[in-house]
């Protein structure tokens, strides 16, 4: 099975990502050239991994009828020397009428991210330049 996105370039250091009928927009901050008028493509990856982490602790609520508000998965991570990611942190929040049964549960519906599995289990990423 595959699947394609197309990239195409908006003027100065934006670059957009169409996809199915959406546009996925990302420009660089005014520090690296960009008018920071996008998130940055290093942000959208790791926003990938936190809102879809978000997704299934969404659905694991929806299942059990437990009311969302008050829960949010905040993501945090650390980088080494060189600026290279060494750790990623995600936190989901409950108040304090979450169900104590189900902390467990909503650790392990994060951890079903698609996001984080590609993560572990990287593909393979081919690089070409083609005579279109």
């Amino acid at each position: 099975m595959s699947s394609q996105m197309t990239v195409s370039f908006g003027g100065g250091k934006k670059v957009i990502a169409e996809y199915n009928e959406f546009e996925i927009r990302t420009d660089q901050s005014v520090k690296s050239g960009g008018e920071a008028t996008a998130p940055e493509p290093y942000d959208l990856f790791l926003a990938s991994l936190a809102t879809c982490a978000g997704y299934y602790v969404l659905s694991f609520c929806d299942k059990r009828d437990i009311p969302t508000e008050g829960i949010r998965v905040v993501q945090n991570w650390e980088r080494d020397a060189e600026k290279r990611l060494t750790k990623i942190r995600l936190r989901i929040e409950v108040p304090e009428s979450f169900p104590a049964k189900y902390h467990g549960a909503l650790v392990r519906a994060a951890d079903q991210c698609a996001v984080k599995k590609t993560l572990a289990n990287p593909p393979e990423i081919v690089t070409e330049t083609v005579v279109a």
